[in-house]
């Protein structure tokens, strides 16, 4: 018969109304312990076709019911309803039930169900008599219990318990010794049946302990078990629990081996002080002998238990309902095992078997019953007992014979939906007599499934382990038996998963933030997911919660969203779930109880309790409150530490707090301290910072860094004061102030050294002996001015001043320096005196020379030299004179072009501004531009000192000219200015073109041209908006002097040039790069370029047109064309 039956059976009997033999559905324990102050139910339910009918037997005979007007069954049940709470008793109906349920298909009956009624035996308990160190056993005796009742003493509170005292097994209390302390009028032992969910309790027990001095120590006695050995069966599954108790004095102690094995690994426990040895799942294995030993230090002890491992029946096979059709065998199997081996026993409607009315078509076989060619007489309830002398298994199993054609129980064109790769099972539900074939296809027309890729299970479902997308159609079972032929068709939809492809990831948040967690998910399109999402896998909805799209907004965080967030994503065929934390952190709780021990007149010790770290590891860190309202900074300590020594100075009143600090920030402080104050002392130290100075000539004021309060170590703070003038052998002057930091001595020399310190005292006495500092008294002005000062002029605008220093006591007072002062006097190529402006440069330290820089070309000077200290200037030196040579000029001021003709242009222009010597000759040099910006090759004239204009003739038409134009002095050339001009066109030509231009397709050429330049500057201008090339710099570039390279390499500045393209306007980098740099201070003090201001600021060559040499070039100039000329001038 197939497994599928034994489970559907009584569904299809209802569903299809056929005939059922009684089958048990609940039934009572087998050991049914019931609560005295509630009716007892007796469970008994049975179902079958039709409804049976139930009796019952107490203690193996009837049990009449109608006779007993407390006992009532339930309507359409057989279970029973004692009513015991009118004046009745649990005790009166203890017993052995059992119930039958019987129809006209057979008989069932129920397990053998034991009543019994938890009841303490009354008891008179006299007091206990106990003298101190003797041992003592309180009885507790509960009543019975399944599952056993909690023990528990207690009198006004549950009692402790320790190595000492402890409770045993069978719940008595044991002391190993007692104590005077252990005397109460009221031990209460305590019964808790959970199964009843009441609490019984026992008569206190009052027990007195008398003293017994003094007190005689004694080697341990076991108090349970008695003797050296015992035995123990526990069967096999259950929990082996084994106990030593002893007394003696001292307390012993417990200590457990198993003897020629080990003890358990993982299966072992040792509870109640290790007096109690606990191996859970115990198996045959874990038989043997088990020794506990009690030691103190006057001996031991040991007991041995035997332990025996037995198993009560348990089923190998349990018999299983049979249906059968006419002419039809079957077997009923009934194996069981356990230690004993159990016997096997067979009863039929409830009869045993052999005195059970006869069937020809049954035959026993010890655990087996063979049914051969049964008919519909042979229907009937078979029980099984399996039984051994620890119990006894009982199992029901009918056998029912029917005729009935095959019937498909599944509704037809049922749908079936799937998740790919997982398995699909098609249910094929069916019925029939003989049981019915089942087959499978996929399809109209498609053959009969077979293969590995599927699975065809005995109840008719159709198993499709790994479904895939094409496994998606219409699938037909067909049952068939020798009565007919039925069929069904259901139908198969395999579906995408759901995945989560963006997971929510781990946060660390601080109080009172905002968080957020995404969950993006793929599915299936023709599923509808839902996301879910789960604190602590709760649903947890809040105000401050907000989901949207599947991500959830967490807003004002708190500490109670701290935890693991799941997204969940449901549809209705699948889940997918992906977890995170959210760790909140912040500032930690501030420590409190805090506590001061260890009190000394120097140091304390503090100890408090943490606050709550907030998730975030703290340090900590400590303030002493040494004056009213004023908290100083103490120490700091690692954040584990909850103790710290602190040192403290005498006469101060303490108060601590402690503040606890993590990366989030610090706490609040912690609740202030007790006070604390600390014994009066001698001062330790003494003030710092003594100096000794003087503001008048004739004074010394000594000054010093007073002590701060808790400084003082005790009242009366002062300082005494002394002082004598140094190697003059004076004896010290001293002087006591009060708590002040300046002292004034008057009627003291001129800058004369003393010797001083400054002693703290209170009114316990005097601090140590101070160290002995110097200080000077008053300074006063110079008395000299140096001498034999001396001007070396380096250039014309650095000169190097030298003099003689002065005696240091002609300084009277700290040498400071030397200052020059130095003016302008006269401007040697202007021959006219200008107005004064003097200018000071100081010299730190004791000099005897310095650099003048920033002085002007071609100039006669004066100066003088003063030494300070730090009252003043002492006399000036003499006035020394001293000129300036000359240096190149400036450029001229101006350079104008005038009056172009078709060959000639006139030049004008002004004197350099500076020419800084005399002037011996101007220099013009000029050169074409062509059509291409190309210059042309390079002429130069000379033009006297004393002329302003010049007329340039034979220069070709029309032709662009660039000029550059500088000074010269005896020292060199000065900077250049430049400028273009243009020479106007020939008249002929200008005649031709104003006829071209009258010209309409000249016109509409020219619109073109000037369509196409305004395009280029858009392109131009949108260029350099986004970083290119300035197309005017370019034009600048190009008409740079090409003269300044060959200048470089003589001067040997550069080491590496490449030669000029012939004809190209565009200077080198490196040409570039020293015109960008033309006012730098690399040539301080040697070029003649640079020149200094009167203020000694450094004056940089800028000019709108200047620009460096020309440069040579031998390639003639075209004269442009009109075109040509127009695109010069854009």
């Amino acid at each position: 018969q197939s497994n599928f039956q034994v489970k559907i059976y009584t569904h299809i009997f209802l569903l299809l109304k056929l005939s059922q033999p009684p089958t048990i559905t609940q039934q009572s324990p087998k050991d049914y312990i019931v609560d005295p102050r509630e009716n007892i139910v007796i469970q008994c339910e049975a179902k079958g076709k039709p409804p049976p009918s139930f009796s019952w037997t107490r203690n193996g005979t009837h049990f009449d019911i109608d006779k007993d007007a407390r006992v009532t069954v339930k309507p359409n049940s057989g279970t029973l309803v004692i009513n015991i709470m009118n004046d009745g008793k649990a005790e009166a109906y203890e017993g052995v039930y059992q119930c039958t349920a019987r129809n006209e298909r057979g008989a069932a009956i129920s397990n053998n169900i034991v009543i019994r009624s938890p009841l303490w035996t009354k008891e008179k308990i006299e007091p206990k008599h106990v003298r101190e160190g003797d041992p003592l056993v309180l009885h507790c005796s509960p009543p019975a219990g399944l599952p056993p009742p909690i023990i528990f003493w207690m009198d006004n509170c549950k009692l402790p318990q320790n190595e000492r005292v402890s409770q045993g097994l069978n719940g008595d209390l044991y002391f190993s010794n007692v104590k005077l302390e252990d005397t109460r009028e009221d031990y209460i032992c305590y019964a808790r049946f959970n199964h009843t969910q009441t609490i019984q309790q026992k008569q206190p027990i009052s027990v007195k302990v008398f003293s017994a001095k003094p007190l005689t120590e004694r080697r341990p006695t076991l108090l349970t078990p008695v003797g050296s050995t015992s035995n123990k069966v526990e069967l096999r599954g259950n929990v082996l629990l084994l106990e030593c108790i002893a007394e003696g004095l001292p307390t012993p102690v417990i200590h457990w081996i198993k003897e020629s094995g080990e003890l358990p690994i993982n299966r072992t426990f040792f509870e109640n002080f290790k007096k109690t040895l606990k191996i859970v799942d115990v198996s045959e294995a874990d038989s043997g002998k088990y020794k506990c030993t009690a030691r103190n230090p006057l001996g031991s002890t040991h007991h041995t238990v035997t332990v025996t491992v037995k198993a009560a029946p348990y089923w190998i096979t349990a018999p299983r309902n049979l249906v059968l059709s006419p002419g039809e065998g079957g077997t009923l199997i009934c194996r069981a095992n356990g230690n004993p081996k159990p016997k096997i026993s067979w009863l039929a409607n409830g009869e045993p078997i052999a005195i059970a009315p006869e069937d020809p078509s049954r035959k026993v076989d010890g655990d087996t019953i063979i049914f051969s060619d049964v008919q519909e007489r042979s229907s009937a309830v078979y029980q099984c007992n399996a039984s051994n002398e620890y119990g006894y298994l009982l199992a029901n199993a009918f056998v029912n014979v029917l005729a009935e054609p095959p019937r498909i129980l599944t509704p037809p064109n049922k749908l079936y939906q799937v998740i790919a790769n997982n398995p699909a099972l098609l249910d094929c539900a069916f019925f029939g007599s003989p049981v019915p074939e089942i087959e499978w296809f996929k399809g109209v027309k498609g053959s009969i499934l077979r293969g590995d890729l599927y699975i065809f299970h005995d109840n008719g479902t159709l198993e499709i382990p790994v479904a895939q997308k094409d496994s998606t159609g219409t699938y037909t079972c067909v049952a068939r038996n020798k009565l007919g032929k039925v069929q069904n068709e259901v139908h198969l939809e395999v579906k995408d998963p759901t995945m989560i492809i963006k997971q929510p990831e781990y946060k660390i948040i601080q109080r009172a933030g905002q968080v957020s967690f995404e969950c993006t998910i793929k599915h299936d399109p023709t599923l509808i997911p839902t996301i879910t999402w789960l604190k602590d896998n709760e649903i947890h909805i809040v105000c401050r919660f907000t989901i949207q799209k599947g991500s959830l907004a967490i807003m004002n965080v708190t500490d109670k969203d701290d935890g693991v967030y799941t997204c969940v994503a449901n549809t209705t065929l699948d889940s997918v779930s992906a977890t995170a934390v959210l760790t909140v952190v912040d500032r930690p709780n501030p420590p409190f109880d805090l506590e001061l021990t260890g009190l000394l007149d120097r140091s304390v010790q503090l100890s408090w309790i943490p606050g709550y770290d907030n998730n975030s590891p703290i340090t900590s860190m400590f303030d002493g409150m040494h004056e009213p309202g004023v908290w100083h900074y103490q120490t700091e300590v690692r954040g584990t530490q909850t103790t710290v020594q602190l040192k403290l100075s005498p006469y101060v009143n303490y108060s601590f707090r402690v503040i606890a600090v993590n990366e989030i920030g610090r706490s609040q402080p912690s609740e202030a301290s007790e006070q604390y104050l600390t014994k009066a002392a001698k001062p330790d130290e003494n003030p710092s910072g003594v100096q000794g100075i003087g503001s008048e000539p004739d004074n010394l004021v000594i000054i010093w860094e007073p002590l701060k309060g808790f400084q003082s170590n005790g009242p009366g703070l002062q300082y005494k004061v002394s002082w004598r003038q140094k190697d003059v052998g004076d004896e010290w002057t001293s002087v006591i102030v009060a708590n002040v930091s300046k002292y004034i001595v008057s009627g003291t020399p001129i800058f004369a050294p003393y010797e001083i310190k400054v002693q703290a005292l209170n009114d316990l006495g005097y601090a140590p002996e101070p160290a002995e500092v110097i200080g000077h008294s008053g300074e006063d002005l110079p008395m000299v001015a140096p001498g034999n000062v001396q001007v070396h002029v380096v250039n014309s605008t650095l000169a190097k001043v030298h003099w003689d220093p002065v005696p240091l006591k002609t300084v009277r007072g700290h040498l400071q320096g030397y200052r020059i002062y130095y003016w302008k006097v006269q401007d040697l190529s202007k021959r006219r005196r200008r107005h004064v402006e003097k200018k000071i440069l100081t010299f730190s330290g004791n000099r005897t020379h310095g650099m003048l820089p920033g002085l002007e070309p071609y100039s006669s000077y004066k100066l003088n030299v003063r030494v300070v200290n730090g009252k003043g200037e002492g006399p000036a030196s003499p006035d020394k004179l001293f000129k300036t040579p000359e240096g190149v000029p400036s450029s001229p001021s101006f350079l104008k072009i005038t009056n172009p003709t078709l060959d000639s242009l006139t030049l004008e222009w002004g004197s350099p501004t500076h020419p800084n010597g005399v002037l011996i000759a101007y220099t013009l040099k000029f050169q074409p531009i062509n059509s291409t910006h190309e210059l042309g090759p390079l002429a130069e004239i000379r033009v006297p000192a004393n002329e302003t204009s010049l007329i340039l003739r034979n220069l070709n038409y029309s032709t662009r000219y660039k000029f550059y134009f500088y000074a010269q002095t005896s020292v060199g050339s000065g900077s250049q200015i430049t400028e273009e001009a243009v020479t106007i066109m020939d008249e002929a030509v200008a005649s031709r073109q104003v006829d071209i231009a009258t010209q309409g397709w000249f016109i509409g050429l020219m619109c073109a041209v000037a369509l196409l330049i305004l395009i280029l500057l858009i392109v131009c201008f949108i260029r350099r908006n986004k970083g290119g090339k300035y197309p005017v710099k370019e034009k600048e570039d190009a008409h740079a002097d090409p003269e300044i390279q060959p200048m470089k390499e003589d001067d040997g500045t550069f080491e590496d040039h490449k030669p000029l393209k012939k004809g190209s306007r565009t200077p080198s980098d490196r040409t570039v790069k020293k015109e960008d740099s033309d006012d730098s201070l690399v040539d301080y003090g040697e070029g003649v370029n640079g020149q200094f201001n009167e203020d000694g600021s450094f004056i940089g060559q800028y000019s709108g047109k200047k620009e460096k040499e020309p440069a040579e070039g031998n390639e003639s100039s075209e004269a442009p064309s009109p075109v040509n000329a127009m695109n010069s001038f854009v």
